[in-house]
């Protein structure tokens, strides 16, 4: 497969020429996340074309990283989860000197992390569903259906009565899953409304965080 390559017998240079190309990191990161179908790879990367996440895969499975299986379905290998710690290292890096903008704030994706973070011991029923009201963004009504592993992000009603509604902003949507500001706190400042049982409500501020809502930003970093 050809690979463009620096030329250097660096690990780092050699690792780069595979990893640092555009999607791949993503890539590598709904696969850590439980993603094995191509179409779960592809939603959990908005914007990839089909073709190039084929490409994407073939190049990771012909260094050894990814193993396709029958389906297909595809996983990481010893190589890939290997990869963890990097891949974890980059987003606490990015959570901790990277600003966020207004064009991160993908409602769609930040509710499709929400759904592969929610671990079933968290869960406070076997099911739980809620419909967010957005205030702005290109989707204004979206329905989650929370019971892992088998979680999924809905633009049509689900078919299953709502345990909850969550009303808010795709930038407060997003600085919560990101841990810079509590349920508790948003609601007290008018920036999200949640109605449903106490109980639930409780839960749902938990669930399903990012795994770097407890980076601290550097001095100076906003968003």
């Amino acid at each position: 497969m050809d690979v463009r390559t620096y030329g250097q017998y660096c690990p780092i240079a050699r690792a780069s020429e595979i990893l640092a190309m555009r999607w791949t990191p993503i890539i590598v990161r709904n696969l850590l996340l439980g993603c094995e179908t191509f179409s779960q790879l592809q939603e959990g990367a908005p914007g990839i074309s089909r073709t190039l996440l084929s490409r994407r895969l073939d190049l990771l499975e012909h260094y050894g990283i990814v193993k396709r299986m029958p389906g297909p379905r595809y996983r990481l290998t010893p190589s890939g989860r290997d990869l963890e710690p990097v891949v974890h290292a980059l987003g606490a890096w990015g959570a901790r000197w990277l600003e966020v903008a207004p064009k991160h704030f993908d409602a769609h994706i930040v509710l499709w992390s929400l759904c592969r973070l929610t671990q079933p011991e968290d869960m406070p029923a076997p099911r739980l569903v809620i419909r967010f009201e957005l205030r702005d963004g290109p989707k204004r009504r979206i329905w989650v259906v929370l019971c892992p592993p088998d979680s999924e992000v809905c633009v049509k009603p689900p078919g299953y009565d709502e345990d909850l509604v969550v009303e808010t902003g795709c930038e407060w949507l997003a600085k919560w899953h990101m841990g810079r500001i509590s349920l508790g706190q948003a609601m007290h400042e008018g920036l999200m409304s949640v109605q449903g049982p106490s109980h639930l409500v409780h839960a749902l501020s938990g669930l399903g965080l990012s795994r770097f809502a407890g980076v601290e930003p550097a001095a100076g970093v906003t968003g």
